[in-house]
């Protein structure tokens, strides 16, 4: 049978390594974003990486119990008290295409656009308005803007696009997704630039591939996930969660 291969991690008696990193000296020497950085990237971030990516760790950590990952956690912990990796794992298999999955379409969208500007020689302004006129002309909706709470402005997004222009990382990815918020508002309405939209744009200009989109959110998610599982454990009596039903079925036979 042929060995797995893998340029992850090894180990012996003595040592464990990551990316031929020694992990005794990175428990002494980096944070766990180095480590994050380091086991997808092949190497420790750079001083502005690492600050980009603890801003998007936290930024996405939680957003209430009523989001649909912590929704998920919250009612198999409500029905399982003895397995809280279950509830927190609910929480992770209820991120998808509409909940986090935004990012990865963004990170998507946004290499199309900059690739089409470059190689047709268009500005980034121009070719995000011919994103926002293909969207309308399918009636599809744009992954990244708009939000059911922050409906002017999601707060993390300029702390991001912040911190990315002070770093000296902020790119294209940045300039093609604030010319799709204006192209938007002008063909469409406004739309504020989301969580999603926003890490995706300053993941791209770090040069990630967009799968890192979703499993950036779900990384930090998962520190939300877990406090809300202790809350309901700790704070809420088991199988207190009742969904309001009302059936509007075949009336019931007498």
């Amino acid at each position: 049978m042929e060995p797995w291969k893998t340029a992850i991690s090894h180990s012996d008696a003595t040592h464990i390594w990551f990316r031929g990193h020694d992990i005794t000296t990175l428990m002494t020497r980096a944070s766990f974003t180095d480590a994050v950085f380091l086991l997808h990237q092949a190497r420790l971030p750079t001083e502005g990486e690492r600050r980009l990516m603890d801003a998007i760790l936290i930024g996405v950590a939680d957003h209430g119990p009523g989001s649909p990952s912590a929704a998920a956690s919250r009612i198999v912990a409500s029905g399982n008290r003895q397995a809280p990796e279950a509830a927190v794992a609910a929480g992770v298999l209820a991120i998808g295409d509409q909940h986090a999955g935004a990012a990865e379409a963004c990170m998507e969208l946004i290499g199309e656009g900059v690739t089409r500007a470059r190689a047709e020689g268009l500005s980034l302004e121009a070719s995000a308005e011919r994103t926002v006129a293909h969207a309308k002309a399918q009636g599809v909706r744009l992954p990244g803007f708009g939000h059911r709470v922050h409906t002017a402005i999601d707060p993390r997004t300029d702390v991001l696009f912040g911190l990315a222009r002070e770093h000296g990382l902020a790119g294209d990815g940045i300039r093609f997704v604030q010319a799709l918020e204006r192209s938007i508002a002008i063909q469409i309405k406004p739309l504020p630039i989301n969580i999603d939209g926003s890490l995706a744009a300053v993941l791209h200009d770090l040069g990630l591939p967009p799968l890192l989109g979703k499993f950036i959110f779900i990384i930090g998610r998962v520190a939300g996930l877990t406090a809300q599982v202790m809350e309901e454990y700790t704070r809420e009596r088991p199988m207190r969660v009742r969904i309001p039903v009302t059936y509007d079925g075949v009336p019931p036979t007498t």
